[in-house]
Parts: C-alpha cells; sequence; structure tokens
C-alpha cells in the first residue's frame, strides 16, 4: 500500500519542520486529540506531530549520515496490566525494526504505568548520556500513535531534537531497505 509522502516533502523545505528548543514544530490540528492519544492506538494518524519535526525516508537517511540519531522504536508488546498481565516481556521476544534502533515496548500509550514511564526515562538518560540535545527518532509502524504520543512525552522530558518517523517500519521496508531483528531492552 502505497502512503502519501506530501507532508513529509512538504516539511523537508520548510525551515519550521527543524528542530528548535524554543518553537514548536506544527501547530495543533483539529484532527489531532487535544493531548496525547489515549485509546484506539492504530489507525491513521496527522501529517505531523506537535512539537516534533517529521522525517520521510531520505530524511532519516540524511539525518543518519549527518547527526547518528538514536532511533527508537516503540512497538508495543501485547502483555499489558490492564489485560491481566505484568507490565514485562520475555526476554527472546523479537521483531522486525530498522537497522541499529532501540526497542522500548509499550512507551507510547497516552496513559503510562509508574514503572513504564521510570523505564523510558531511565533509557532516554542512559541511551543520550544526559544529553537532551541529542537527536531522537520515534517510530513504530504506520499507522500507529504510539511514536505520535512517544514523541510529544519526550519533548515534554525536555529533549529539544525529536523527530517523527510516521510510516515506520512499513516505510523503510516499502522503500526496499533492510529491517533487521530487534529484542526489547528488558524492563528491571
Amino acid at each position: 500500500m502505497k502512503r502519501s509522502l506530501l507532508p513529509a516533502f512538504l516539511c523537508l523545505g520548510l525551515s519550521a519542520c527543524q528542530p528548535a528548543s524554543d518553537a514548536p514544530i506544527c501547530e495543533r490540528t483539529p484532527d489531532m486529540p487535544p493531548g496525547l492519544k489515549m485509546e484506539h492506538y492504530r489507525g491513521p494518524t496527522p501529517a505531523c506531530v506537535p512539537n516534533a519535526a517529521m522525517l520521510d525516508v531520505p530524511g532519516l537517511q540524511a539525518l543518519q549520515r549527518k547527526e547518528k540519531p538514536i532511533l527508537i522504536d516503540v512497538w508495543a508488546i501485547l502483555l499489558r496490566r490492564e489485560t491481566g498481565f505484568p507490565s514485562v516481556w520475555l526476554p527472546n521476544e523479537e521483531h522486525d525494526s530498522l537497522p541499529g534502533a532501540v526497542w522500548l515496548p509499550n512507551v507510547g500509550y497516552g496513559k503510562l504505568e509508574p514503572d513504564i514511564e521510570t523505564y523510558l526515562q531511565h533509557n532516554l538518560q542512559h541511551l543520550t548520556g544526559g544529553d537532551k540535545s541529542k537527536p531522537l527518532v520515534f517510530f513504530c509502524v504506520a499507522d500507529c500513535w504510539m511514536s505520535w504520543n512517544t514523541a510529544q512525552r519526550v519533548r515534554e522530558y525536555g529533549y529539544t531534537k525529536v523527530y517523527w518517523y510516521k510510516d515506520g517500519t512499513d516505510g523503510w521496508a516499502e522503500a526496499g531497505l533492510p529491517l533487521s531483528k530487534a529484542n526489547p531492552v528488558p524492563l528491571e
């Protein structure tokens, strides 16, 4: 299935699409929830995410050559407290992700359990070495609100170079680029 790349290409030419610590990247539009998306996480997503820059495949590849961003896959593992399971995952769990990505599952829900929020914050601190200006790219699969939520959440934590790769692993594969197996960072 071919996705529209028009919003991403438009963003590439606009200086407002570059992440900055003092200016929003896109305005909230009527098709966006007033805050984080709280349910139904699979479905069409807006063209952009407030306070993060959009990336398409060429944009992500250029960023990788220029700044060596940290790629963070937020694909969820369906073991959640609300469904009667503890918020832990099996160490041999794996899925296809972008090469070099770190998989932090279950951090994209609208409301996070305290242990999952601590897990996210601890891993961000570790991955960036405490440098909140380190470029971070959040993704999932196409039509997934999890990365949209996480990009906003991480901006609220004070990280200044936050990118959203909207088409995620689906867009990467559609571009003919290889995926690699990823294992989730353990929840301790």
